[in-house]
Formats: structure tokens, sequence, C-alpha cells
């Protein structure tokens, strides 16, 4: 019996006689059709929805419909044909709403032609165990780590470009914590971190918040080339002149590495800062209005607290009090080795967010291997190392050999016992040697100690006094 074939027209009714929410994604991920019950499902968020292409990643950098695409982004572990069960989320009134939804890929021959999405449990308190009972790979894990990030997200309500803070461990709770009270302040703060550690990128974040189309310029400045000069030409770039009666908007100034400012270079732009009475400090500049100030923000970077330096004679105390009113520390990234995974996840989801390849995570073993090794350049090491991870990748997730290969090489060396130490007894080891180049002169000289004595270029009473400390008469 010939198979039935379904037109267009025929194909939507049936799809739209669907009870449950169900929506149609083409071989790109873009969602093409949605039914009903699933536009009365999502209500307004389903607005605009068909037509937006999936991105699997759960960033802020996106909103409207297209954050609404992501949160309903089947795992690319379907592209390859494989029928599972993810989580997936629509915006509420009340927050965010996770659900599962069966994702059922459409494939003439190898090639995919669309995937259907049908939502099957609509409880909030619904989380993916694993793939459904009888999809194929059931065996297979699904992406925790995504479901985990997107719901870390929602509920800490992370801001943008705060990724290095991803993370339970309690630093990370605790630099959030500061970089939030930051964010909504304008005193002036100082980041604390070895190289790598997202120093610069959070101070970004604190500056631009979720809304950088309304903040003004960041101006980083290299503490190594600093002086007072290039500190006043910086004022220009960050105040810049507006129309008659305009404010400008929020400017700040970002010294990188304060802690490698000269004594000399301190004291003059502690000038700035702290003018005499009747001076207008540097953190003040005269703007269009005649007697009104706009104000801007110092941000600064540094490896160590300037505190520390105050206290070993090496930094001003006014000006370290001045740079240090919020201080967040950043530890390396070793010492917070419980947040790897998951910021791993957010790196490999926000090249997702840049288009091109999509990757639903990495293997256990590719995990373990992160784990392993130290990341001596921490985040930004990480950060790399995904990135050549995720272009080495062939399926959808990123595998342990993907990976850099000074991280296989680091993970073989740590299973191996580390060598003993052997220590070496030099008085001892020299009385051998003595030992055995008199015994060889004495037997050459057939026992004749003034022989045996020229031999070794000694007088035959030093040569006698040296065998009785060896004990070489007793031998005798």
């Amino acid at each position: 019996m010939a198979r039935r074939r379904f037109h267009a027209p025929e194909l939507t009714r049936l799809l739209e006689s669907v009870a449950a929410p169900l929506y149609v994604l083409d071989a790109q991920l873009r969602i093409v059709f949605v039914n009903e019950a699933c536009r009365q499902w999502l209500g307004p968020a389903a607005e605009g929805l068909v037509g937006q292409q999936c991105v699997y990643h759960s960033g802020p950098e996106v909103s409207g419909p297209q954050a609404v695409a992501a949160g309903l982004c089947p795992p690319p572990a379907v592209l390859p044909g494989r029928e599972l069960v993810a989580e997936v989320a629509r915006p509420t009134e009340q927050g965010m709403s996770y659900c599962l939804a069966r994702f059922v890929p459409l494939a003439a021959g190898e090639s995919l032609l669309a995937v259907v999405a049908i939502v099957e449990n609509d409880s909030p308190e619904a989380k993916a165990p694993g793939l459904h009972p009888g999809a194929e790979g059931a065996d297979a894990p699904l992406p925790a780590l995504h479901e985990h990030l997107r719901r870390f997200r929602h509920e800490v309500l992370l801001r943008r470009g705060m990724d290095c803070l991803v993370g339970s461990s309690p630093t990370a709770r605790r630099a959030r914590s500061q970089a939030e009270l930051a964010a909504d302040s304008p005193a002036s703060v100082l980041l604390v971190g070895p190289p790598g550690s997202g120093r610069r990128r959070l101070a970004e974040a604190i500056h631009y918040g979720n809304h950088p189309e309304s903040a003004g310029p960041l101006l980083p400045l290299d503490c190594a080339l600093l002086d007072a000069d290039s500190l006043r030409s910086a004022l220009r770039v960050v105040v810049p002149e507006g129309p008659p009666g305009a404010r400008p908007a929020p400017s700040s100034i970002l010294l990188l590495d304060a802690d490698r400012l000269g004594i000399e270079v301190q004291a003059e732009i502690a000038g700035l800062l702290f003018p005499p009475p009747g001076r207008a400090p540097v953190t003040t500049v005269p703007d269009t209005l005649p007697g009104s100030w706009a104000a801007f923000r110092l941000m600064a970077t540094a490896e160590i607290t300037l505190g520390e330096l105050v206290r070993h004679g090496r930094y001003r105390e006014d000006l370290a009090a001045w740079l240090s009113t919020i201080t967040i520390e950043l530890p390396p990234l070793a010492q917070r080795r419980e947040d790897i995974p998951l910021l791993a996840q957010a790196l490999l989801e926000e090249g997702n967010a840049r288009g091109g390849k999509q990757l639903t995570g990495l293997a256990p073993e590719a995990l373990d291997r992160l784990d392993a090794y130290p990341w001596p350049g921490n985040i930004d090491e990480l950060a790399q190392a995904v990135a050549e991870g995720r272009q080495r990748a062939a399926g959808p997730e990123i595998a342990a050999a993907d990976l850099p290969e000074r991280l296989r090489l680091a993970a073989e060396a740590g299973q191996r016992p580390p060598r003993k130490e052997e220590t070496v007894q030099l008085d001892e080891f020299v009385a051998r040697i003595q030992r055995e180049l008199i015994r060889r002169a004495l037997a050459r000289a057939k026992g004749n100690k003034a022989k045996a004595a020229r031999l070794l270029g000694l007088n035959r009473p030093r040569l006698y006094r040296r065998m009785a400390q060896l004990g070489l008469l007793e031998e005798e």
C-alpha cells in the first residue's frame, strides 16, 4: 500500500489539531511553525517567534523573541538525528517556567529536514533527569550543565559580562554580591586578582551593566605608562563637551595594574584627586553649565591589595583608600575548581551565541581533564582551551581529545607517583672516594706507604693520618 503524502495546508491543520504545545524547527533550528496550543502556552512571548533561529545558550546578551527562542532551543545532539527529551524554558509573569519537551528529528536519509518539538510536561518544578525512556540513545546523559546554567542565570540574575563569577563556590558568591553592589553605586572599585581572572571584563560589566547604551565611555589606562598629563588627557575623553544644558552619561576611568604605579606618579595623581581647598578634585569636571560639574568614577585592577603595599611603604595611603572604596577579590581558578564545569559551559555557550557551530557541552572525560589542570592562566586560559576544543569538535560535544595537548600531558603527569628526592651526604661520599684512591695507590706501591704518598701527591705523615681517619689502618 502506498504511503500517503501530506500537503502543506493539510499538514498545518494536522499539527494545529494537536492538543499539546508544539513547534517545528527547520534544519538550521529556525522556528517555522507554532501551533495554537503553543501560542496559548507562551502567551505574549509567542509574538514574533516564527522566523527566529534557536541558539543554544542562556546568556543575557539577547532579549525579546531571540531570548524566547533560546529558551526553546533543543540540544545540538538532536542534529545528528537523535530523538531526546530536554528541558525548555518560557517567560511568565512570575519569572521563568521550566518543563520538558520531546524533540523528534525528521530526516531523509542522512539529511535533517526538521525537528518537531512537543511539550510533554508543563510543571514549573519539572527537571530533565535523563533521556526519555524509549528515545534513541536513552543511555546517554542530557546536557545538565546547560540546564543548571540557565536556571543559575535566571535565579541569580547575573548581569551582562559577569560570566567570570558563574559558580557556587563561596568566593564566587561573595564576589557576585560585591559586584552587584558596585554596579549600583558610583563609588570607586578595586578588582584584585591574578592575570587572567577576569578583572577587566568584570570592570566592564560593572560600568555598563545591562544597559550599555545609556552608559558613558570606559577608558582603560595602563598604569605602567601613566602620568598626571595622561590622566588629564583622559578626562577630556570620558567627559566630552555636549549641547548646552545636557549632562553627559556616567563615565569611568579604569586604571589597569594600579599596584604598578611608581611613588612619583602616585604623588602626581594624588595631587589631582586631593587638591588644595578651593580647587575641584579630578573626579569632577566642569560641564557646559557654568558652576555645575559632571562626575565620573575611578576603577582599578591590581594583583595584590593596595593596603598591603601601604603597609610595606610602597603606596600612598590616601590614594589606596580612594581607589579601594569597594574591593572585589577574584581568586585563582585553581582555588575554585568546583566552578570549572559551569564556567566551561558558559564559555562554550558564549561561542554558540556568536553563531556557527552549535555544541551541547563537554563530555565527562573532558570535564575531568579540565579539573586535573592547574590553570596558571586562570579563566582566560580556560576560555582559550574551550575555544580550541570547540574548533576541533566533530560531534555535538567537546571530547577530551579535542582539548589542547598540554591538558592531556598534565593529566598524565598527575597520574605518575612523584619521584623521590635522593639526598647526597657529601662528607660520606668524599670519604668513600678517598678510601678507594688510597687503596689503589697502596696496591700499585705494593704496600709501600712512602711510594703511595708520592702517587697521591701527599707526604708520608699526611697519608698515614688520613688512613687513620678513614679506618684503613685497621684493614692492614
